[in-house]
């Protein structure tokens, strides 16, 4: 495994998949590098990318109000994507190209040794907990692997789509609050 400073240049050098032709900025995280709660969404959009930072467009500024409002601190959790680069038109990372990233974020769990890992929507859950499962089946559910607490829930921009379910995120995410508080 890379060191931080290592898996930051590999990620800004990267050549693995088509992605990195287009990309204005890699984007590998943000948050605490010694947090107990990971969250991983899909990739980067266009403020993303234009930021270098995930979660910071229209999605972004709604995770953060749940988790201001769930009184999550900034040194909870770290935030990433399973791809590092901007797919065109905010589509979804073909499996090519989540595949060649998947190294890092592995990279990034290892580095950060999180106890619980959540999945921001399906394409977070397909590369992290089952490439079949369906995110409205399992979503809110406890899955223990590998010394690992993860849970996938809807990702923040489904919500601004769809406002029925912000009550069922915001019910997932008190659970991860609670399950947070016992490695306090």
């Amino acid at each position: 495994m890379l060191s931080w400073d290592e898996l930051i240049k590999e990620c800004l050098n990267c050549k693995r998949c088509g992605l990195s032709s287009s990309r204005t900025n890699v984007v590998v995280g943000r948050g605490s590098v010694n947090a107990p709660l990971m969250l991983v969404g899909e990739g980067p959009g266009e403020q993303e990318e234009l930021q270098g930072l995930p979660f910071v467009g229209a999605a972004g500024r709604l995770l953060d109000l749940l988790l201001k409002a769930l009184m999550f601190e900034e040194g909870d959790y770290y935030i990433a994507n399973i791809v590092k680069c901007r797919p065109p038109g905010n589509r979804v990372p073909l499996d090519e190209e989540a595949e060649a990233c998947l190294p890092f974020l592995r990279n990034q769990v290892y580095l950060i040794r999180p106890k619980i890992i959540v999945c921001l929507g399906a394409t977070a859950m397909k590369y992290i907990i089952d490439r079949r499962a369906k995110i409205t089946r399992i979503r809110g559910q406890w899955i223990e692997r590998k010394g690992y607490w993860m849970m996938p829930t809807f990702h923040p921009a489904a919500l601004l789509r769809d406002p029925s379910k912000k009550v069922l995120m915001f019910e997932d995410f008190k659970k991860v609050k609670e399950k947070l508080e016992q490695y306090r």
